[in-house]
Order: C-alpha cells, then sequence, then structure tokens
C-alpha cells in the first residue's frame, strides 16, 4: 500500500488543509495526517484536540486517517513506511522555506519524497495564523474552516 504522510500542527485546521488533503486522496491509496506536536510553538488546541477535529472532517475519505507525532517528520515517515510527505503551497512566499525543508529531508530519508499540492486558488490566503487572529478579534471565521472548528474557536475565543 502506498502511504504518504501530510503532516503539520493544523492550529486550526482550514478549509485549505482540508483541500490538499482531499487532493492527496486521489493521488495515494491511504493518506495519513500527522499533527505535530511542536515544543517551540504555543498551540491554542491540544495535539489530542485537533486530531479529534480533523477527525471529524474525514467523511467521504475512506482512505485517510489522522493520528499525531513527536520528533522529526522523517523519522515518523519512515516508521510508518511512508513513501512520500504531502505539503501544500498556497503561494510563491511559501515555496522557499518547503523547498529548503524537502531538501534537508531528503538528505535525511532519502527514499521518501516530498510532493507539493496546490489548494483551490480560493484558499491561497488563508492560514492558520490568520484564522486565529480573526477568531481572537471577533470575526467570523466560517468560510475559512469546517463547521466544528469554527465552533472550537468560538469556544477558545468568546466574545467579551
Amino acid at each position: 500500500m502506498k502511504l504518504c504522510i501530510y503532516p503539520g500542527t493544523f492550529d486550526p485546521f482550514t478549509n485549505g488543509h482540508l483541500d490538499v488533503l482531499q487532493r492527496a486522496a486521489k493521488l495515494f491509496k491511504h493518506v495519513r495526517v500527522a499533527v505535530a506536536i511542536d515544543s517551540t510553538k504555543k498551540p491554542l488546541f491540544s495535539p489530542e484536540k485537533r486530531v479529534e477535529l480533523i477527525r471529524a472532517n474525514l467523511r467521504g475519505l475512506p482512505n485517510v486517517d489522522v493520528t499525531s507525532f513527536d520528533g522529526l517528520l522523517v523519522e515518523f515517515a519512515r516508521k510508518e513506511k511512508a513513501v512520500a510527505i504531502i505539503r501544500g503551497l498556497r503561494a510563491l512566499s511559501d515555496f522557499e522555506f518547503e523547498f529548503n525543508m524537502a531538501l534537508m529531508n531528503r538528505h535525511l530519508e532519502p527514499k521518501v519524497e516530498t510532493i507539493f499540492v496546490m489548494p483551490n486558488e480560493s484558499y491561497s490566503y488563508t492560514s492558520s495564523s490568520l484564522v486565529k487572529q480573526i477568531a481572537k478579534l471577533g470575526g467570523d471565521v466560517r468560510k475559512f474552516v469546517p463547521a466544528n472548528v469554527a465552533q472550537a474557536l468560538r469556544k477558545a475565543y468568546p466574545k467579551k
């Protein structure tokens, strides 16, 4: 079975993430969404909550599952026997960082390819950071994230 890993912090999971995931699910027999436990970031949601929020949006994607991981992505990919890592590219500004990361990952694990997937252009400006900022300031994020994520953000940032 050809498995790919779709890694990220997904804090929060956006419609752009879902779009990339749906595209990856068409390309691979199995996609594993890998929620990164990154000690250098201060995420809004716990890894368990992020996994739960993503899992609720996997209807219609029978070849997709979600888990969390800690440590080097390539080590996780090797352990899972993945053949590829999927990365979303929203804009040219993402490319340099993602390109360098892909080259480093290739150096660490040459058997795992990185594949860049572009989301629908309507999501090219959507980022988790911007979504959190809008939610924190009381804005409506329903067009940027799945309904369950919008609800979780409303609970995390109650109106004052």
